[in-house]
């Protein structure tokens, strides 16, 4: 049975929303809530499971039905993969801890579309074939949509429409990419792939970088790279507390679908197709790195300036991913976890200031009543963390990564990391200044004490505690994260596992 296990991740919170969405009518909410920690603690069981099996090196292939990857559903479990679903679900636990709190009671199918917000990320993680990473891509989108606008309206209601909107774009645009690549290679799994772009006439190359290229602009606006993250900052900055949480591992979908293509489709094999798009990636990825900087010094509000914290992390990991060098795919998979862990704790402190600050809420210029010192405490843990101040995590991982840059990329990629945490340390250093040392003014009516509930701050506490867990053992997490980063920079490794396993891949 224990060769079933990889389909856990994907159907224990699909089963659970299931059951959840059935148990609303007739049930109160604390029945609800035990139903979705059962099934987050049985994912956890299984996410460290699997974690654990890979981490001895190997590459499992499980087909669905036993159907060939031509036909059928086709999940692999390597080294990245189980990170991944690790990471979704360690950043789920305090987000679900969060909105358990009161805001779950506020929005419809809370639950079961949190569960099944959960089966279409792991869903993307485990997947083997580019059409059903489209397919969990809806999955979590959908699910998305729904956590999102529930028991919205106003402002969030237009984030939220924007947001629907441009990715029923992008997805369109997905879909046309993987109808040219099949027409083009007649397969669309990952490792088949690999193997028959390296062999494409030259009279197709030209239309096979055309489909290649569509298919990396979407995964692009899924992780709010340069031109396409404008959708990003209002739509977080609207989005729940806990749902915002959730939302910053949404972006490293995009990028591991990026890292997984850049590495198992245009690596070194790929012939005249290797190393496609890295330069690009590489330059958008230093402007997004900028402007994201300059969008945490011109914040307004708490909220935005996480937003736009997230967008940072992403520039940073598309610059890491984009060199393609072992020490920076490393630095890149140790800071990605961090960067979940920081950005979402961000979120949740911004909510928890606007909870305490009353009518003025997260508003940076407006003045208020200092707030309370643990808040504080906080805030600056969570922003020496993200920014990358020495000692914790994001100076680890932002310092392997500039460790690592090859000598001709180093003068722009140390300008692009440099500036734009110097830039982030500035709006960050305003906004604390702004929030937490304000000196009270007496012609102010004081508001209502805020009830802020110990759930909340153990929430926000946990994340914390991620970050610094990541600290502590930094020695073993960068190991684990360069022995990915060599499993994925040797693709043969991954081909010749699935092509053992599905022998109906080499017919002609």
């Amino acid at each position: 049975m224990t060769q079933h296990l990889i389909l856990a991740p994907i159907l224990v919170p699909l089963l659970t929303g299931a059951i959840l969405l059935l148990l609303e009518r007739r049930h109160n909410t604390s029945v609800l809530r035990t139903g979705a920690w059962i099934g987050l603690s049985l994912l956890l069981a299984a996410a460290l499971a699997l974690f654990a099996r890979a981490a001895q090196g190997g590459i499992e292939v499980y087909l669905l039905g036993d159907w060939p990857a031509r036909l059928g559903i086709v999940l692999m479990l390597d080294r990245l993969s189980a990170l991944m679903v690790l990471t979704t679900t360690l950043l789920a636990i305090p987000c679900l801890l969060y909105a358990c709190a009161g805001w779950d009671k506020r929005a419809l199918h809370f639950h079961a579309l949190f569960q099944i917000q959960l089966a279409g990320l792991n869903g993307a993680f485990l997947t083997g074939d580019v059409f059903n990473l489209f397919v969990f891509f809806e999955v979590m989108l959908i699910a998305s949509y729904g956590l999102l606008l529930s028991g919205g309206r106003g402002a969030r209601m237009a984030a939220g429409l924007h947001y629907v909107v441009f990715n029923i774009a992008a997805s369109t645009l997905f879909l046309i990419a993987l109808g040219l690549l099949y027409g083009l290679l007649g397969t669309l799994n990952l490792a088949e792939i690999a193997v028959r772009i390296a062999e494409v006439a030259p009279q197709d190359l030209a239309i096979v970088r055309a489909a290649c290229g569509m298919l990396l602009v979407v995964f692009c606006a899924k992780a709010a790279l340069l031109p396409m993250y404008l959708w990003l900052p209002e739509t977080y900055s609207r989005a729940p507390a806990a749902v915002a949480a959730l939302f910053t591992i949404m972006t490293k979908v995009g990028l591991y679908a990026l890292l997984r293509m850049t590495t198992l489709v245009f690596g070194d094999e790929a012939g005249a197709m290797a190393g496609f798009g890295r330069d690009t990636l590489l330059t958008f990825g230093m402007v997004t790195l900028v402007l994201a900087g300059l969008g945490v010094v011109g914040a307004l509000r708490l909220r935005i300036g996480a937003a736009y914290l997230v967008l940072l992390s992403a520039g940073t990991l598309f610059v890491a991913f984009a060199l393609a060098r072992p020490g920076t795919i490393a630095a890149g998979l140790y800071y990605l976890p961090h960067s979940c862990f920081a950005a979402a704790a961000m979120f949740l402190i911004a909510h928890i200031v606007q909870r305490e600050r009353g009518r003025i809420g997260d508003r940076v210029l407006d003045p208020a009543p200092p707030l309370r010192a643990l808040t504080g405490t906080l805030y600056l843990i969570a922003a020496i963390s993200i920014v990358g101040l020495p000692p914790l995590s994001g100076f680890i991982g932002k310092f392997l990564l500039l460790d690592a840059v090859p000598g001709e990329d180093a003068g722009w990629v140390y300008a692009a990391v440099l500036g734009s945490s110097l830039l982030a340390l500035i709006g960050l250093t305003r906004t604390g200044t702004r929030l937490f040392w304000r000196v009270e003014v007496p012609d102010l009516p004081q508001p209502p004490p805020p009830t802020i509930r110990g759930i909340e701050i153990g929430a926000t506490v946990l994340l914390i505690a991620y970050g610094l867990a990541m600290t502590v053992a930094a020695e073993p997490v960068l190991r684990h994260a360069q022995a990915i980063a060599a499993q994925l920079l040797a693709p043969a490794d991954y081909v010749r596992a699935v092509r053992d396993t599905l022998p109906l891949l080499r017919e002609p």
